[in-house]
């Protein structure tokens, strides 16, 4: 269905993301050109941004209690390629990157799984640099006192940022250019709570000292966390009194999220998406709507992936305008559209990462509305 020529977005590039700009003149002077100045000055679309926690907007995990340091060094064996060789272990990549270097490459991760101390004592010795550069670049900065809720000590007695900055200023961002745009935070994890009141806190107080002006924004935060409830049947959406279901129709559903204000969150249902073997039938649904030019839905999350028996996200697209009826669409076909893989590394090191992100997925959606 979507089929038109589509604006890439390059995966990791060690070159790039390594600490040092590569946007600035053998003079000194900055190149870097702000991600908003192509975002169209007046969009007539809504945009409902659905946002992974773990590995895209904080560096860190609840459930499996990893720190900065090892939630990073995690997310490098995802993004690391090689294949086994007569029983070894061969590495077929030189720096991360988000997709497969050659057919046959698989990630270091789906060979062996969950490796302590991956770029320490295992075999990533090679990426250590690229850990310690992005952990440097996560720092809190020293000259500022701790926070509560927006830093976090890591394993290495070091002060970090517990919330992504770039996520903060995708926000000024998109209200800088009169974007009209919602956020839903979607996860299996149990950080949601303690995420939407440390937001709370940063967008309507002001409490982030490195974004003390996000109150003239006047964006709101619903601290009530929402859950998602999956079966063969359907799901379920519940947050406080508010209940919907796909047992009314899936467009009921659709629209309850399209109308969505300021942000807020859901935690998905884990248990199904293991139940369905961790494929895209089990994953985190969302509900597009191609014919829909007033709102445009994108999801991103770390573990997108253009392998649909490994994939997060579970995209239902509508058959027909105003019809009920979806079909399950192949991520490689929502692809920088309406699914992004969060880069994690380049969300570090890059301010305007999230904005271009979503710039590159409002320009790819303009050229792929369907007619009736």
């Amino acid at each position: 269905m979507y089929n038109s020529e589509r604006i890439p977005e390059t995966s990791v590039d060690q070159n790039q993301t390594n600490g040092s700009r590569s946007d600035v003149n053998s003079d000194g002077t900055d190149q870097y050109k702000d991600p908003t100045d192509s975002v169209p000055r007046r969009p007539s679309r809504r945009i409902v941004l659905h946002f992974d926690l773990n590995n895209t907007i904080l560096v860190s995990d609840a459930v499996t209690r990893q720190g900065s340091v090892a939630a990073l060094e995690y997310f490098l064996s995802t993004v690391t390629w090689g294949r086994m060789t007569k029983g070894k272990w061969e590495w077929l990549s030189e720096a991360p990157s988000l997709l497969q270097p050659c057919e046959g490459a698989i990630t270091y991760y789906t060979q062996f799984g969950r490796v302590a101390g991956f770029t320490t004592v295992g075999p990533g010795r090679r990426f250590r640099r690229v850990l310690e550069e992005h952990l440097d670049l996560l720092r809190w900065p020293s000259d500022i006192p701790a926070d509560k809720e927006l830093s976090v000590k890591g394993e290495d007695g070091k002060l970090y940022h517990w919330i992504l900055p770039s996520f903060f200023q995708m926000l000024q961002d998109l209200s800088s250019q009169g974007l009209e745009f919602s956020i839903l935070f979607r996860t299996f994890g149990s950080d949601l709570p303690r995420l939407l009141n440390a937001v709370k806190r940063a967008v309507e107080q002001g409490s982030h000292p490195l974004f003390p002006d996000l109150p003239a924004l006047k964006l709101r935060v619903n601290v009530t966390a929402g859950r998602i409830r999956c079966s063969g049947k359907g799901a379920t959406l519940i947050r406080g009194e508010e209940h919907v279901s796909t047992r009314d129709g899936e467009r009921h559903v659709y629209q309850y999220l399209s109308t969505a204000e300021g942000l807020g969150g859901f935690q998905d249902h884990f248990d199904w998406w293991a139940r369905n073997t961790y494929s895209i039938l089990g994953g985190k649904p969302l509900w597009i709507d191609p014919f829909d030019t007033k709102v445009q839905h994108i999801f991103i999350d770390d573990n997108i992936r253009q392998n649909d028996e490994d994939t997060i996200v579970h995209p239902k697209v509508f058959l027909d305008p105003e019809g009920c009826q979806t079909r399950t669409a192949s991520t490689s076909e929502l692809y920088d559209l309406c699914l992004v893989q969060n880069d994690l590394l380049k969300a570090i090191s890059e301010p305007g990462y999230f904005t271009r992100r979503i710039q590159i997925c409002m320009e790819n959606y303009e050229g792929n509305i369907q007619t009736g």
